[in-house]
């Protein structure tokens, strides 16, 4: 739940929390109502100004990478969209051909719309810029599109975001590589895991290992199963290795802030911005409204 929280970010910023806590206090019309809203919206304020500083200064804190000499660990990137694989992820609703999906679907339910359906795509994609390319995985990413589509049908309202091909996409998160050289390979584990495999099927075992046929390995052929696994597990190792090295960028394992949005790196920033000061102005008038509500009781 606080990971949804999380990633629908820019959602709870604009769904009026803030309001609904002053209506709530003209419903309660008592001083101790007030008291009880205003303190709310401060604390309200004051935690969404935070996030909105921490965001800022996590786009502005960091140079944009080169996927070819990208660092390993938390990084800025910027390049163009590709589907991954041959097959097109096709949007829930319009069934339109795209890198990632959110939608939702509401009911007018008078005098509000209530919440019928809900979800979005977690498939992975392809982030390519002129030195190099890497998977990206949109699973627990806050994204910002500006492809929103929205339209009503019947008493329902249907709306859909996307990322699509060859969008010009901004990526904050965590970067690594996987394969090739880079691989990390427990030999000895690998070895424990497979002689564990083996053991599960002791007739087979027996039947390669068991020299004199007396039902039971000695020494000597317990020896000569450990080095078959082992030239096994050395073969595993140089096959892994020998396959290409593969870019991967996802959600950062120390909470970093994950970011994926079309919209470019100054606009993100300036959004946070603005957010940041319209927090911190909503926290001075929450305060004052505070001071208003005391002087109710004198």
């Amino acid at each position: 739940m606080l990971d949804k929280l999380r990633r629908e970010y820019a959602q709870l910023l604009t769904s009026g929390a803030q309001l609904l806590l002053v209506l709530v206090g003209i419903h309660q019309h008592s001083r101790n109502g007030w008291l009880a809203c205003f303190s709310a919206i401060a604390l309200v304020s004051v935690f969404a100004w935070l996030s909105s500083l921490y965001r800022l200064r996590a786009i502005r804190g960091n140079p944009i990478s080169k996927i070819g000499s990208a660092a390993q660990g938390y990084v800025e990137l910027l390049g163009q969209g590709r589907p991954f694989g041959d097959a097109p992820l096709l949007s829930a609703l319009r069934r339109r051909p795209c890198l990632w999906y959110r939608y939702k679907i509401e009911k007018r339910e008078f005098p509000q719309w209530n919440m019928k359906e809900s979800g979005e795509s977690s498939d992975s994609f392809i982030l390519r810029d002129d030195t190099g390319e890497c998977a990206v995985d949109p699973e627990h990413a806050e994204i910002f599109t500006m492809h929103c589509d929205r339209w009503h049908e019947e008493d329902c309202r249907y709306t859909e975001w996307k990322l699509i091909e060859h969008d010009q996409l901004f990526v904050a998160g965590h970067f690594r590589t996987i394969g090739g050289n880079t691989l990390e390979f427990d030999s000895h584990a690998e070895l424990s895991a497979l002689l564990a495999e083996w053991k599960k099927d002791m007739p087979a075992l027996l039947a390669r290992f068991d020299l004199d046929k007396d039902g039971v390995l000695d020494m000597n052929e317990w020896f000569l199963a450990r080095q078959a696994a082992k030239r096994e597990v050395e073969q595993a190792m140089r096959e892994a290795r020998a396959h290409p090295e593969i870019n991967i960028v996802g959600r950062p394992p120390a909470g970093q802030f994950y970011l994926i949005s079309n919209l470019p790196r100054n606009r993100l920033s300036r959004r946070y911005l603005i957010w940041a000061w319209a927090h911190l102005v909503i926290f001075f008038g929450s305060m004052g409204g505070l001071g208003w509500a005391l002087r109710q009781g004198t």
